[in-house]
């Protein structure tokens, strides 16, 4: 059964946020609230989900004839991708508020400078995913340089490079639940409200150490719908990002108890 929460108006805290207790399902209830807010605000959502699944291509063509690159530039992207959306969460505080679409120009004003450091941060994380990446294939591969082509063959069907994959993986899947635990809410509460970057990357890991199978739950559906985007050679990002960005929104202000 979905738990309905009591939603709250932005203010300024007068300390730390508080963390409050969520359902399991809850994070199904966030997507169905993120395709709400996307078919309601469709233009400015999609707009941004288009140019996300460009950056994606990108950074596809980027890594095509790599060896460990496309893989780390691809895996990077989830690390970054919560600082793009902060553009959605503008758009879900405002029909929040009564439907109120904030221009462009003015979306990075607020907290401007607790946002760039986020920024900064998951920067630093997606350089170090890729040294990381670097790392292992260099310890591990010793094959001839891969292609796109020859990737499923080479790593996944032959046999060859089970360690390979065991560490690769394993390597992603620390940093990426790091990553996740410290910015699921952070840049929503940056938006919302004038903390500093600690307190709101504190804030969202706490949110996780509090409600540990939902937020599971939720990584693991943010990470199969990016999946299905990248699988369509990222055209399905275009809806499956702003969506997963309005969605978000709603998982912070489920999490984050009013000030």
């Amino acid at each position: 059964m979905d738990q309905t929460l009591e939603r709250h108006a932005p203010s300024t805290p007068l300390g730390p946020p508080g963390v409050r207790d969520i359902a399991l399902s809850q994070p199904l209830v966030w997507l169905r609230l993120g395709a709400r807010d996307l078919a309601r605000e469709p233009g400015m959502s999609l707009a941004i989900g288009a140019v996300v699944a460009v950056i994606g291509a990108l950074l596809m063509t980027a890594g095509w004839r790599a060896t460990y690159a496309a893989p780390a530039l691809l895996g990077g992207f989830l690390l970054v991708a919560p600082f793009f959306a902060i553009a959605v969460y503008r758009l879900s505080r405002g029909l929040e508020s009564g439907g109120e679409t904030p221009q462009m120009r003015r979306i990075w004003r607020s907290n401007a400078g607790s946002i760039a450091l986020f920024g900064l941060a998951l920067v630093l994380a997606y350089i170090v995913w890729e040294r990381l990446a670097a790392i292992v294939f260099a310890l591990f591969y010793d094959g001839e340089p891969l292609q796109w082509s020859r990737l499923p063959q080479e790593l996944l069907l032959s046999g060859r490079y089970g360690s390979l994959l065991l560490a690769y993986f394993a390597v992603g899947a620390l940093l990426a639940a790091a990553v996740f635990a410290l910015s699921v809410v952070t840049a929503p509460l940056l938006v919302d409200r004038p903390l500093d970057t600690v307190t709101a990357m504190l804030t969202s890991l706490r949110c996780c150490t509090r409600n540990p199978a939902p937020m599971l739950l939720w990584a693991a559906l943010i990470a199969a719908l990016t999946l299905v985007g990248f699988a369509t050679l990222m055209l399905g990002l275009i809806v499956i990002f702003p969506w997963l960005a309005h969605a978000s929104w709603h998982a912070y202000r489920d999490l984050v108890a009013p000030s």
